[in-house]
């Protein structure tokens, strides 16, 4: 068998100029199996939102081969910190220039102007999995789809709303982006994992600014408001139109999007749900694996999955300034031998938590568990057991025991989860 032969590139990583939007944009279609040729109203909603020195490619003879854009971010971290953040999106290499370290050229160029910043992570969600721990990122946070179907769940179809003195209404696009930031702010403040949403996320998801000129379909929009009054949930979902032969409905409802700040808004938006007449399947979206979802209905059973999966991924940049942001239930100390061959975050380093804070030092003494940096991006979030990843042969453990301190020390009581996708 011949080994396969990595091919030198001559072409050129640098900035993309307004004039070759429309070439980047067709190189970024080609890449996601999409229509290559960019509308007139794609091209002048790229060119509104290009951050120059963050908006790369790679030209051969003049022609757009690979995409890369970044763009900057907040990431909470345990404990409710916002740490800045390095987004990766949009990222491509053209079919015919694979295997010739256009991504590698790029993502080095994005990750040193990231920790030139004073970024503390970068992120992504990755659409192939093999592709991003070569270059420092894990997996620190998962999703599950769930499929509700609504004659088993054993619910009251007559359900008339929260019976504790909040309530459900149904509101318009324009009260949401009233209503909708405030209510994402307190979420994302409590929530490990979740990341900052912009005005222009708000103008996007409500219609009102439309990125590739498609028609625009109004949602249903759904809001749990508590006994006081205060907004605690909002639902964003859409409603197919199936019947059977026999005239009987079988509509689906599809959430796009749905957020809460108490356990009862969550309930409550959930059978709003469900009851909704000639509704009979409710697709969840993309929740936290531990979501409370299937033990809100009678029979948990109703709700099977569909998805699981990773979804966002880490990559530390600053082990010190990450590891001390975050809080920890418990006290402890740790020496972390992290590797990272291609970046910042190699060496050794000490770590001392309590409830009350926690320092990280560098430190020649002895270490108790070795891994790639990699493997502390999931475990940052407190998703990733120490200890599995030994059985995996992913984490090293120096000293007896180790593993389990760690796990004791950086998981979490309940999954971090991202509510987006960028």
């Amino acid at each position: 068998m011949t080994a396969a032969v990595r091919v030198r590139s001559d072409s050129e990583i640098r900035s993309v100029t307004d004039a070759e939007v429309p070439d980047w944009i067709r190189a970024l279609n080609t890449g996601f199996l999409r229509a290559p040729m960019a509308s007139e109203a794609e091209v002048a909603d790229r060119r509104s939102q290009l951050i120059p020195d963050r908006t790369l490619g790679a030209f051969d003879a003049g022609r757009c081969v690979a995409t890369f854009r970044s763009f900057r971010q907040e990431l909470t971290a345990v404990g409710g910190a916002a740490v800045p953040a390095d987004a990766i999106t949009n990222v491509s290499v053209t079919s015919t220039h694979r295997r010739r370290g256009l991504l590698s050229r790029m993502m080095a160029k994005d990750l040193a102007a990231a920790k030139d910043r004073g970024d503390v992570v970068a992120t992504l969600i990755a659409a192939e999995y093999p592709i991003y721990g070569r270059y420092g990122f894990g997996p620190a946070t998962h999703a599950t789809e769930w499929m509700i179907d609504v004659p088993r769940a054993g619910l009251d179809r007559r359900y008339a709303g929260p019976d504790d003195g909040g309530r459900v209404d149904l509101v318009d696009g324009e009260d949401v982006r009233k209503l909708g930031p405030e209510l994402h702010e307190r979420l994302r403040r409590r929530q490990p994992g979740a990341v900052d949403r912009t005005d222009r996320w708000w103008q996007v998801s409500t219609g009102v600014v439309r990125r590739d000129g498609s028609p625009w379909t109004e949602p249903f929009y759904a809001v749990h408001r508590g006994p006081d009054g205060t907004v605690e949930g909002l639902a964003a979902y859409t409603c197919d139109d199936t019947w059977s032969d026999a005239k009987q409905p079988l509509n689906t409802v599809t959430v796009k999007n749905l957020i809460a700040v108490t356990p009862a808004a969550e309930r409550a938006l959930w059978l709003h749900l469900c009851s909704i007449d000639w509704v009979t399947k409710v697709r969840s979206g993309y929740r936290a694996p531990d979501d409370l979802l299937p033990h809100l209905l009678p029979d948990p059973r109703a709700a099977t999955p569909l998805t699981h999966a990773d979804w966002l991924w880490v990559r530390i940049l600053d082990v010190v300034r990450a590891l001390e942001a975050r809080t920890y239930e418990g006290s402890g100390t740790l020496v972390l031998e992290v590797v990272d061959p291609a970046g910042p975050a190699g060496g050794r380093r000490r770590l001392e938590a309590t409830p009350e804070g926690a320092s990280c030092t560098p430190t020649t003494e002895s270490a108790d568990l070795t891994l790639d940096v990699a493997q502390l991006a999931a475990l940052w979030l407190g998703d990733e057991s120490a200890v599995r990843l030994a059985a995996l042969g992913r984490v090293q453990e120096e000293r007896a025991g180790a593993a389990r301190s760690a796990d004791a020390l950086l998981r979490t009581s309940r999954r971090p989860w991202c509510p987006d996708m960028f």
